[in-house]
C-alpha cells in the first residue's frame, strides 16, 4: 500500500497566501494534501512531473450562473477549462429553487434574456426534481460533477414564492407575515448548504438597467425594498455565517445606494461583495470612487469588497440574442418580442429614430459607433467588414444606427458584430482596479450570456496577460487573488491554498505558454443550441479534490468534484 495516491513531484509552488515561490514536491492521498516537502516516487501509486512549471491552488470563481448548466456540463464550461476548481452559483439574486412546479417555464423564460441562457436547452437539460431549495441541492448532490459548487440563495425566487410573481415584480413591500417566511426560507436554505444571499437591484431608469426579465420588465430584485434586503442581513447576523452578493443602482445618488450596501454588510457582519467594479474609459472617476468606497468600508470596520471585471475584450454578438443595451427602454422595445416582430421594429424608420434619440448608457459597452463588423453573414456587406459603424456610415451616408441595423435586418439578425467594453482597453484604469487590496479578479458570468460572453477566461488571462505580459502585479500576488481571497470571503473552508490538510484542488501550468485561444462556437448544448467558448493551453494539469480533471487541456471526464455545503466537502 503506497503512502500517497498522487505526487506531483519538482514543482514551483505558489501556495495562495503570497509567500515567496518556493520548490518542493506535493503528496496527496484521499483527496487531500497530506504531505509537502522532498518525497519519493516510490511511495505514490501516480507521479505528476511538475519539473520547470508552476503549482498553485485552483482558482475560485465567486461570480457565475451555471444554475442550470452544471446539470448537462459537469466542468462547468469555461470555467473548468481555464484551471477553477471551485464556483459559486446563484449570483444577483437568480436561481431555479424554490419554484412552483407551475412556475418552472416561467422561470427559464426569465433567463432567456436577463442571463441570455437558451431556453430549449434549460428545458431539455435540466431535470426539474426539486420544487424547494434544499431539493435542488440534493439534486446537485445527485449530479456528476469535475468542479466544486457553493450555492448562493438567490432573492428572486423568494419573493416570487411567498408574494406571487405579480406582486414580486410590482414592487410590493412585504408585509410582516410574507417578510417573516421570506427570512424563513431563507434560513431552510442555509440550513440545507446555501452560502447566503444574493440580489441584483438594477431599478427601472436607474441608467444601467441591462438585464431585464424575458418580457423586458425588472426583475423582483431590481423593485425589493431596502427593508427585505435589512430583513435578510440579520438572518446572517444571526447565523454568524454566510456573505452577500449586490449589485445596486437605484438612480443618480451613487453615494445613497453604497451607504445602504455597507449598512447591510455591518448588520449582518459578514462580506459583501458588490458587483461590479469595472473602468469607464470616459469617466474614470466611476471605477475611482468606488475603489475609495471599499478603502473607506474597511477603515469603518465593515468588509465590502468589490468584484472586478479583469477580462477586457468586449462582446461579440448578434441582434438576434443581445440585451446588453437594455438599459434604453427604446433598444429594449425593439430587441424584445418573437424574431419576426424584432425583425419588423428594427426596419421601422419611426423606431429608428427613438433609438438614435435614446442612446444605451456606459454600463455594458462602449458608444455603439465603435462597434465593429465582425462577420457578416452575406456578400453584400463584404466590403464592410472588420469596419467600425462610424466608418461604414461615413461611407455610406448613414446614421450609425442606420448602418447597424440595415446589416442586422439584410442578414436576417446574423451579421456579427463586436462590441468593446467601457474601459475601451486602458490599461492604467485596469490597472488601478487590479492594484485594489480590496478587489477580487473575475466576474466570469459563467454560464450566463452563452453567445456573445467568453469571461470565464479571465485567471488565464490575469496569470498571461497582467502579469507575464503587463508586468501589472507579482505571480504571488496573482494566485493569491485568484484563490486565496475569495476562498477566504466565500467561506470555502480549508480552499484556495496549498497546505498540508487542504484539499487537492491543484492546477500545475506551464507559464510561458498559457493563454487563452481564440473564441469559437459549438454546438454542444443541449437540443442543438450553439454557445462561443474560449479554451485554454498551458495547463498541464487541473486535480480536484485529488483526481485529475483537466490532462494537457483535455478532459479526463473524471467527475471527482463536490457540493460544498457551507463550503464544506
Amino acid at each position: 500500500m503506497t503512502t500517497f495516491d498522487t505526487i506531483i513531484k519538482n514543482g514551483t509552488i505558489f501556495d495562495g497566501t503570497r509567500i515567496p515561490r518556493y520548490r518542493a514536491d506535493i503528496g496527496i492521498k484521499d483527496g487531500t494534501i497530506t504531505k509537502i516537502g522532498r518525497l519519493d516516487a516510490k511511495d505514490a501509486g501516480k507521479v505528476i512531473d511538475a519539473e520547470g512549471k508552476h503549482v498553485c491552488p485552483g482558482f475560485i470563481d465567486l461570480h457565475t450562473h451555471y444554475d442550470a448548466q452544471l446539470f448537462w456540463d459537469p466542468y462547468c464550461t469555461l470555467s473548468g477549462w481555464h484551471g477553477i476548481t471551485s464556483v459559486v452559483i446563484g449570483n444577483c439574486g437568480f436561481g431555479f429553487a424554490p419554484v412552483a412546479p407551475e412556475l418552472r417555464e416561467r422561470s427559464m423564460l426569465s433567463m432567456t434574456r436577463v442571463e441570455a441562457i437558451p431556453f430549449e436547452s434549460m428545458k431539455a437539460g435540466m431535470p426539474w426534481d426539486w420544487v424547494t431549495f434544499p431539493d435542488y441541492l440534493d439534486s446537485i448532490d445527485r449530479t456528476p460533477k469535475a468542479i466544486n459548487i457553493l450555492p448562493y440563495v438567490p432573492v428572486a425566487p423568494l419573493l416570487t414564492w411567498v408574494m406571487g410573481l405579480e406582486r414580486a415584480k410590482a414592487g410590493a413591500l412585504p408585509t410582516a407575515a410574507e417578510e417573516a417566511e421570506i427570512c424563513r426560507l431563507l434560513e431552510e436554505a442555509m440550513d440545507a448548504g446555501g452560502c447566503g444571499w444574493s440580489a441584483q437591484r438594477l431599478a427601472p431608469g436607474c441608467g444601467a438597467d441591462v438585464q431585464r426579465d424575458f418580457d423586458g420588465t425588472p426583475m423582483p430584485t431590481d423593485v425589493m425594498h431596502n427593508e427585505t434586503c435589512i430583513a435578510l442581513a440579520k438572518v446572517l447576523a444571526k447565523r454568524n455565517e454566510g456573505f452577500i452578493q449586490m449589485t445596486m443602482l437605484s438612480g443618480n445618488d451613487p453615494a445613497k445606494d453604497r451607504a445602504h450596501m455597507e449598512e447591510v454588510a455591518s448588520i449582518s457582519g459578514r462580506p459583501l461583495l458588490y458587483n461590479v467594479v469595472q473602468a469607464v474609459a470616459s469617466d474614470p472617476e466611476i471605477h475611482r470612487s468606488t475603489l475609495r468606497w471599499l478603502s473607506e468600508c474597511h477603515a469603518r470596520g465593515n468588509k465590502v469588497y468589490g468584484q472586478g471585471l479583469t477580462t477586457d475584450s468586449g462582446f461579440t454578438f448578434s441582434l438576434d440574442e443581445w440585451n446588453l443595451w437594455d438599459d434604453s427602454p427604446a433598444w429594449r422595445h425593439v430587441t424584445t418580442g418573437t424574431f419576426e416582430e424584432r425583425l419588423a421594429k428594427m426596419a421601422d424608420p419611426a423606431l429608428r429614430q427613438s433609438l438614435k434619440d435614446n442612446p444605451p448608457g456606459i454600463a455594458a459597452t462602449g458608444p455603439i459607433e465603435e462597434t465593429v463588423l465582425v462577420r457578416t453573414h452575406s456578400d453584400k456587406f463584404n466590403e464592410f467588414k472588420d469596419h467600425k459603424l462610424s466608418l461604414i456610415a461615413q461611407k455610406t451616408g448613414k446614421h450609425p444606427i442606420d448602418a447597424l441595423l440595415d446589416i442586422a435586418v439584410g442578414t436576417n439578425l446574423k451579421a456579427e458584430f463586436f462590441a468593446t467594453l467601457p474601459n475601451a482597453g486602458n490599461l492604467q484604469y485596469m490597472k488601478e482596479i487590479i492594484d485594489d487590496p480590496y478587489v477580487t479578479f473575475g466576474v466570469s458570468d459563467g454560464g450566463a450570456h452563452t453567445r456573445f460572453l467568453t469571461a470565464g477566461r479571465y485567471p488565464t488571462e490575469a496569470i498571461s496577460k497582467y502579469v507575464r505580459e503587463h508586468k501589472m502585479l507579482s505571480l504571488e500576488e496573482v494566485h493569491w487573488r485568484l484563490s486565496a481571497l475569495p476562498a477566504a470571503l466565500a467561506g470555502f473552508n480549508n480552499r484556495g491554498q496549498i497546505k498540508v490538510g487542504a484539499p487537492a484542488d491543484i492546477v500545475v501550468y506551464d507559464y510561458e505558454k498559457l493563454e487563452a485561444l481564440p473564441a469559437e462556437i459549438t454546438h454542444d448544448m443541449p437540443a442543438g443550441e450553439w454557445r462561443r467558448v474560449q479554451r485554454a493551453k498551458g495547463y498541464d494539469y487541473v486535480l480536484v479534490n485529488g483526481q485529475v480533471t483537466i490532462d494537457h487541456d483535455c478532459q479526463t471526464n473524471t467527475y471527482s468534484g463536490r457540493l460544498l455545503r457551507h463550503g464544506d466537502g
